[in-house]
């Protein structure tokens, strides 16, 4: 074959799945998916509804094997390697769709899964003014007509959930029905057309009817009979893992991996408790470090301030070119999610043209609390977890990933996303930036001792994600009970039990959220094998700048980009 002819039929080949991938996200992604559809930039889709009926859910499960079947006849080896990974990108998010439709089943088991859905549906027209207030208010009415019988669909699918998710959906309801009460009126409150308003008020008033008619339900009828099991088991772990992240490693190895990082990470942890306090114990001088954290009324600014010194220290630093000298607004959480965040990065979509700004949310103790309970919340914000938040969050985090999103190399890369790379990244900069110098005194920290504090509060955060690694694994494949999990996060994970009780929780319904620790240790080791590869050639920034232009595929398909090779990930 010539290379001319060569030449014609990668592009072929590459044109057919660009054609194909499309049609996937306008015919089968996006209409099954709305709300992410708003979050995106894609307007057109701001009317509709997630719809649960099981029509739906069969008409849904039907074009996925079409759409499998026609990628699949795609020849990868025609393709270029970034082609080659969007068709895997593709197949694996169609695949791991069709075990949460076929397998995991969460219309059937998971209560929260419907009220939740009309929350968010809600939510993602009010957080960014896209458009005038009256043209998403008609969004929102014509989402919100729907929502009395999305509930509807939860009495018909819901049979024998687990109690847990039951209990999460009893717990979470009030908060909901008080955010259709107040919060989202309140987002509206600008809209001008009096007739508008008037109609809002019924459509609104009708979904939280159904709502609170719901959590009647819940607790008379529902509860009594949830006797489900929430664990998916080790077969549907690890296709998850396969079709999400492409991790194909045996659960078995993944444990041994995951309580390595966490041994060396307590013993890092009580090496520096000893140089700060070498009469106390680990554990005392923790406690001693939650005591130190900004006034709740001064949390916000001490955010805001980390911005200035993180930026200097990159760029002085060559860690990582920043696209954008914007920065995030840093703002109170908004009240629909403040149950469930203490802290999280706000994007807006890929395509999103409208309203651009990234809100960097900050929860604040509820007014509520006790002097006793804000103390212990405000732990949470000590100030070595205040330096790796941001760093998490905004700089060279989630915010930075957005930033470079804007450009990624093509419309699969913009869509889709694998948690190991999102996540993992995130957490790979919190360690990365104090090994690299941030955090020592003049750079974050005013002297020895507080760089010493920044240091194990980074390590606090990085033995909670140790945790979520093997919990996960642990509870899903019937080694670990919820009592034990939540055992596990205090002992192993050195965490309060407030907070173990929510992680093991999350634990329950979130299989696979070792994704931090996981993609962590992926991106540390496709570091140490470029680096060894490159030496003296080596460089950090140009790493890290050509690891973000990927995109957030998994970071097997980074490496392929990076190294040439299909070398392990761990």
């Amino acid at each position: 074959m010539t290379f001319v002819a060569a030449h014609a039929e990668n592009q072929s080949a590459k044109q057919q799945f660009q054609h194909v991938s499309d049609e996937y996200f306008d015919h089968v992604y996006f209409p099954n998916q709305p709300s992410d559809g708003t979050i995106d930039g894609y307007h057109q889709y701001d009317t509709m509804l997630e719809d649960f009926s099981r029509s739906r859910i069969d008409a849904e499960i039907t074009a996925l094997h079409e759409f499998d079947k026609r990628i699949s006849a795609i020849p990868s080896a025609s393709l270029d390697q970034t082609t080659r990974g969007d068709r895997q990108m593709v197949l694996g998010d169609i695949h791991s769709r069709l075990l949460t439709l076929e397998t995991l089943q969460p219309s059937a088991k998971n209560a929260d899964y419907y009220s939740s859905t009309c929350a968010g549906a809600a939510f993602v027209l009010m957080e960014r003014k896209f458009a005038p207030a009256d043209d998403r208010l008609r969004s929102l009415m014509a989402r919100e007509k729907k929502m009395p019988g999305l509930i509807a669909e939860a009495r018909a699918n819901l049979q024998n959930p687990p109690r847990i998710f039951t209990e999460i959906a009893i717990d979470q309801l009030p908060g909901i029905v008080s955010f259709f009460e107040h919060d989202v009126p309140a987002a509206f409150a600008d809209a001008q057309d009096p007739a508008l308003k008037t109609e809002f008020a019924q459509t609104n008033a009708a979904v939280i009817a159904a709502l609170n008619d719901y959590l009647k339900w819940l607790k008379t009828d529902l509860l009594p009979r949830s006797n489900g099991d929430y664990r998916i088991g080790a077969d549907a772990f690890s296709k998850k893992l396969l079709y999400d992240e492409m991790v194909d490693v045996p659960l078995p190895k993944l444990l041994e991996i995951g309580y390595a990082d966490m041994r060396r990470n307590q013993q890092h942890f009580a090496d520096v408790a000893k140089e700060l306090e070498p009469g106390k114990t680990p554990r005392e001088v923790l406690e001693e470090l939650g005591s130190q954290h900004p006034a709740p009324d001064q949390l916000i600014p001490a955010f805001t301030a980390t911005f200035t010194s993180l930026l200097d220290f990159i760029r002085a630093h060559h860690i990582v070119t920043i696209p954008s000298d914007v920065r995030p607004v840093v703002e109170e959480t908004p009240p629909f999610m403040r149950a469930t965040t203490q802290a999280s990065m706000d994007s807006p979509g890929p395509y999103e043209t409208h309203a651009t700004t990234s809100y960097f949310n900050v929860t604040l103790p509820d007014p509520s609390m006790t002097p006793a309970e804000v103390e212990g919340y405000m732990h949470s914000f000590n100030i070595g977890t205040v330096i790796s938040t941001s760093v998490h969050e905004a700089y060279p985090g989630h915010y930075v990933q957005y930033l470079y999103s804007l450009k990624a190399p093509s419309r699969v890369r913009k869509i889709l996303s694998a948690n190991t790379n999102v996540e993992g990244w995130a957490h790979y900069t919190e360690q990365m930036m104090l090994d690299n110098g941030y955090g020592q005194p003049g750079t974050g920290a005013k002297d020895e001792r507080e760089a010493k504090f920044l240091r194990l509060g980074q390590l606090q955060d990085a033995l909670l994600r140790n945790a979520r690694f093997i919990v996960g694994i642990q509870m899903h494949t019937a080694n670990m009970t919820y009592d034990q999990a939540v055992e596990f996060f205090q002992k192993e994970g050195y965490q309060p039990r407030e907070t173990a009780e929510v992680e093991a929780r999350r634990g329950a319904g979130d299989p696979t959220y070792l994704y931090y620790t996981l993609g962590k240790l992926e991106i540390m080791k496709l570091r140490a094998d470029l680096q060894k590869r490159q030496g003296a050639a080596f460089s950090l920034q140009k790493f890290h700048d050509e690891f973000l232009s990927q995109g957030f595929p998994p970071i097997k398909i980074v490496r392929e980009a990076l190294l040439g090779d299909d070398s392990p990930t761990l």
